[in-house]
C-alpha cells in the first residue's frame, strides 16, 4: 500500500504544479492583454474623433467661406442678389442653401427668393452653429446652419446633415461617433437628438473644434474590449497556452512546434511555392478587359492551394510579406513580359502592398524592374495599398510615393470604406484609384444603408477626379448598377475567377 500511494501522492501533486505553472502565465498574460487592448481602442477612439473632426472642419469651412462671401450683400434688394445666393449652392460642394438677414428677419433665400422669417440669435450656439432636425423644406431630415453676421446685416449657409451622417457612418465604423453642436447632437443614423451627448462605455475620445466650437465624440459600445480580444489577440492567447502547458508537456509541444510558421513560409518561398493567379478586371461600359490583380496563392507541396487569408496576415505581420511580393512581382513579369507587345495598351497590373513595404525606398526598384520587363508604354503598374496594418506617413513614405509616381506607378487604396484609415490615405498620399470592397457591392439591391455608403463613395470619387474599381461583381444586376454609375472598372466573378498564368494568357487571347 505505501508503494502505491508515494506514486499517487508524487502524481497529484506534479498535476497541481504543472496546472498552477499553466494558469499563471495565461493569467497574467490575459491581464496584459486587456490593459494593451484598451490602449489601443483608445488610440484607435481618439484618432477616429480627431479624422472626423479635421473633416467637419473642412466642410465648415467650405460653408462660412460662402456667408463670408455674402455678407456684404445684406440689406440689399432681394431680386438683385438672388442669384449670388445661387451661385454659392452651385460652387461649393457642401453648401446647400444660402440666407441674407436684416434687422434680424431673414428676407432672401436661395431657395424661395423674397422671404420672411425671423431669426433668433439665441438658437445658434456661440451665436455661429445651429444644429437642427430639419426644415419645411426637409423634415425629419438634419441641418447645420452657419451664421455670420456685422451690424444689422448677416448670412446664414446651410450644411446638409446628409453630408455629416456620412463622415460619421465612412469614419466611424466599429466606433460609436457622434457630433455635438450646443444642446443637439447627431448620430450615425442621420438623426438629431437633443439633451446631454451620451458618453460611450469603452475609450471615450472627446473633442472640440478651435475654429467652430462643435464637439466630435467617439468610443466603442459595452463589451468591446472583449470583442476586440477576441478578434485579434488569438495567436497571442495560443502563445499564452503554449508557455502555461510548456511545464506539463514540454517534450510534446517542442516536437509540435519544432517547424514555426515562419520557418515553414520561409522554406516555401525558397522554394518558390507562392505563384501569382490572375483575376481579370474589365472596363464598366465596353466590360472589355483592361487588365488584372495580381493574387499570391501558396502551393504548398501537401496541403495544395493555401487560401490567402490563411498565410498572407502572418506574412505581414512577420515582414516576409516583402520578399513574396517580390518573388510574386518577378514571376508576373517573367509570364506576361513577353507577350505584353500584344497587350491593349495600357493594360493595368495591380499588386498589393502592406505597411512593411512602405519602410523604405527598395519597392521603387522592385517596381522598376517588373515595369522594364514589359514592352515600352504596354503597361500601367498599379499598387494598392492594404489596411490590415497602418501606413504611418513619415519622410520616408512621402519619399517613397513621389518616386512611384515618377515612375508612372499608380496608387489604389483597397477595399475602401472598410478600413479606419481610408480618408486618412486621401489625405496623405497622391492616390489615384479608390477599390469598392465586395461587402458594398453584395449589397446592391439588397441593404440600403450599404448602397447609400456606395453612391456617397462613387460620388467622393468623382469629386477627387479619382479613378474607381468595384470588386466581387458576381451578378449582371450589380455590374448594370456599377455601369449606371460610371464606375470605371469591374472585377468579380461575372468576369472571371482567379486564374494561373497560363491559364489567364490563354484567357486574354480571346479578349
Amino acid at each position: 500500500m505505501p508503494l502505491t500511494r508515494r506514486p499517487r501522492r508524487k502524481r497529484s501533486t506534479r498535476n497541481v504544479v504543472t496546472l498552477l505553472s499553466s494558469l499563471l502565465p495565461i493569467v497574467l498574460g490575459s491581464v496584459i492583454l486587456y490593459m494593451q487592448a484598451e490602449r489601443t481602442l483608445q488610440q484607435s477612439a481618439r484618432e477616429t474623433a480627431e479624422q472626423a473632426l479635421r473633416q467637419f472642419d473642412l466642410m465648415l469651412d467650405n460653408t462660412a467661406e460662402a456667408a463670408r462671401v455674402l455678407l456684404p450683400l445684406a440689406g440689399k434688394n432681394c431680386e438683385e442678389v438672388k442669384l449670388a445666393l445661387r451661385e454659392q449652392v452651385t460652387r461649393r460642394p457642401f453648401v446647400r442653401s444660402t440666407n441674407l438677414v436684416w434687422d434680424n428677419n431673414l428676407y432672401c433665400s436661395s431657395l424661395f427668393g423674397a422671404f420672411h422669417e425671423a431669426v433668433n440669435a439665441g438658437d445658434y450656439h456661440q451665436g455661429k452653429l445651429w444644429l437642427m432636425n430639419g426644415n419645411p423644406v426637409t423634415p425629419d431630415t438634419a441641418l447645420l446652419i452657419y451664421r455670420l453676421s456685422d451690424g444689422r446685416g448677416g448670412a446664414l449657409t446651410t450644411l446638409d446633415g446628409y453630408h455629416l451622417s456620412n463622415i460619421l457612418r465612412l469614419i466611424g465604423r466599429q466606433t460609436l461617433l457622434m457630433l455635438q453642436v450646443g444642446d443637439n447632437w447627431l448620430s450615425a443614423d442621420g438623426k438629431v437628438h437633443q439633451g446631454s451627448l451620451p458618453a460611450p462605455p469603452v475609450a471615450n475620445s472627446l473633442l472640440e473644434s478651435e475654429r467652430y466650437g462643435f464637439k466630435v465624440s467617439a468610443g466603442f459600445p459595452q463589451g468591446e474590449v472583449r470583442r476586440y480580444m477576441a478578434a485579434e489577440y488569438p495567436p497571442l492567447f495560443s502563445l499564452l497556452i503554449f508557455f502555461g502547458a510548456i511545464s506539463g508537456a514540454i517534450g510534446h509541444f517542442v516536437q509540435k512546434r519544432s517547424t514555426s510558421p515562419s520557418h515553414e513560409m520561409m522554406r516555401a518561398l525558397e522554394a518558390g511555392e507562392f505563384i501569382p493567379y490572375f483575376q481579370p478586371v474589365v472596363h464598366g461600359d465596353s466590360k472589355r478587359w483592361s487588365g488584372a490583380e495580381v493574387l499570391m496563392r501558396w502551393n504548398h507541396p501537401k496541403e495544395g492551394l493555401v487560401r490567402p487569408d490563411l498565410f498572407i496576415p502572418f506574412a505581414e505581420h512577420s515582414g516576409l510579406i516583402v520578399p513574396m511580393t517580390r518573388a510574386l512581382m518577378q514571376q508576373t513579369a517573367a509570364l506576361l513580359g513577353p507577350q505584353s507587345a500584344a497587350f491593349a495598351k495600357p493594360f493595368h497590373i495591380g499588386i498589393n502592398i502592406s505597411a512593411s513595404h512602405c519602410q523604405d525606398l527598395e519597392l521603387v526598384e522592385d517596381c522598376r524592374d517588373l515595369v522594364a520587363a514589359f514592352a515600352p508604354g504596354s503597361v500601367e503598374l498599379v499598387l494598392e495599398l492594404t489596411e490590415r496594418e497602418l501606413i504611418e506617413p513619415s519622410d520616408v513614405t512621402l519619399q517613397l510615393f513621389e518616386q512611384l509616381h515618377a515612375l508612372g506607378v499608380k496608387i489604389a487604396i483597397d477595399d475602401f470604406g472598410t478600413g479606419h484609415s481610408s480618408l486618412g490615405y486621401l489625405r496623405t498620399f497622391n492616390v489615384d484609384f479608390l477599390k469598392i470592397d465586395q461587402s458594398f457591392v453584395a449589397m446592391i439591391g439588397v441593404d440600403a444603408l450599404s448602397r447609400h455608403i456606395l453612391d456617397s463613395i462613387i460620388e467622393l470619387s468623382a469629386k477627387l477626379d479619382l479613378g474607381i474599381v468595384a470588386e466581387g461583381v458576381e451578378t449582371q444586376a450589380q455590374a448594370d448598377y456599377l455601369t449606371e454609375h460610371n464606375v470605371n472598372f469591374l472585377q468579380g466573378y461575372l468576369y472571371g475567377r482567379p486564374m494561373p498564368g497560363a491559364d489567364f494568357l490563354e484567357a486574354l487571347t480571346h479578349h
